[in-house]
């Protein structure tokens, strides 16, 4: 394992700004994105029974007459220093006591929910992250098991049973899979039981209902996700093995007469390794911005279903404040996944 050097901490330092750009820009891109769809927000938000004075009072009140780069300009200035809301200057004078002030770092200020953006998202990342956190396990195990072994048994039934059995599932949509995850086990009476197997999902915080009761309604969900997953991460995993398997290093370990045990995991796997942190890292940094399909079916609050209600409701700073957060999670994993490179294979330098 490479210490950490200068080289490191420069190569960190370079990554976590080219980060920060990506976020103003990603950010910029969400306001434009969102001003360039066909639907009136401010009369969406007003409603339908609202006169043109008041469409033009909500508009005003949200800064949605401004620009978009003016709108875009005010949200980082807020992310810096805070800002006031309502957005318009007049409108803060006339009615003082009305005046929400929002501290820096500033993600916004939702109409629609009345609280800060930064409390709104915060509140659902924990659901989002336990959810891919306990899918990821699932997938990672079960995927890389499965892959060596149909690898180690190439040609054979076994081998095609989990290659095909595989193909099976990650054919399957999300939102087949949920549906009937949470139809077959969560719903349906099992024989012999009279009941379902499983409650129907709800998510508990270890807090309020212990690490079990927690665990139990994280299983429906996450592995409804792990399955799309493991489905990848076999193939993956296989041809990694196979591939590796055929290095001219391996070769001689084996004309050595080295255990098949000691070349697996020592070399074979480490070798393999390399691409399957890749992919794993940036799967896991994605997920955890919220899985939208299996969060709006199992009813979980996290931060998938947020983002589809609040692109319903046309909520400008909770959709802003969502791809922040979960451009964060790919930014920040994909930065960790290089790092590890540096780990699994010490060939790799800082540059």
């Amino acid at each position: 394992m490479p210490t950490p050097g200068p080289a490191m901490f420069a190569y960190v330092v370079r990554r976590l700004f080219s980060g920060v750009v990506m976020l103003l820009v990603m950010s910029f891109v969400t306001i434009l994105l969102f001003f360039s769809a066909p639907v009136d927000p401010a009369r969406q938000m007003c409603g339908k029974s609202c006169t043109p004075e008041r469409i033009e009072q909500t508009r005003k009140a949200l800064g949605y007459d401004k620009p978009p780069t003016t709108q875009w300009a005010a949200f980082v200035k807020g992310v810096v220093v805070g800002r006031d809301y309502p957005a318009d200057e007049q409108m803060r004078k006339e009615a003082p006591q009305n005046v929400v002030h929002c501290s820096a770092p500033c993600l916004g200020y939702s109409t629609v929910s009345q609280q800060m953006v930064a409390s709104a998202v915060g509140s659902h990342v924990p659901v989002s992250a336990s959810l891919a956190l306990c899918a990821f396990v699932m997938w990672i195990i079960a995927g890389v098991v499965l892959g060596v072994i149909a690898a180690l048994f190439k040609g054979t039934v076994l081998d095609r049973t989990i290659v095909g059995a595989s193909l099976l599932f990650y054919a399957f949509p999300t939102f087949a899979l949920a549906l009937g995850i949470y139809t077959f086990f969560a719903l349906t009476p099992f024989p012999g039981l009279g009941h379902p197997l499983f409650p129907i999902p709800n998510y508990t915080p270890i807090s309020q209902g212990g690490v079990w009761t927690w665990f139990v309604n994280l299983l429906l969900p996450a592995f409804t996700l792990a399955l799309v997953f493991i489905a990848g991460y076999v193939r993956i995993t296989r041809s990694f093995v196979l591939e590796s398997g055929q290095e001219d290093y391996i070769r001689t370990a084996k004309a050595k007469g080295l255990e098949s045990r000691r070349i697996l995991l020592k070399h074979t796997m480490r070798a393999a390794l390399t691409p399957i942190v890749t992919i794993a890292g940036l799967d896991l940094g994605g997920l955890l911005g919220g899985a939208i399909i299996t969060e709006k079916i199992f009813n979980y609050p996290g931060l998938g279903k947020l983002a589809f209600d609040s692109t319903v409701n046309y909520d400008l700073p909770i959709i802003v404040g969502i791809v922040l957060v979960a451009a964060s999670f790919v930014i920040v994993a994909n930065l960790v996944v290089d790092i590890l490179y540096a780990v699994i294979d010490p060939r790799v330098k800082y540059s």
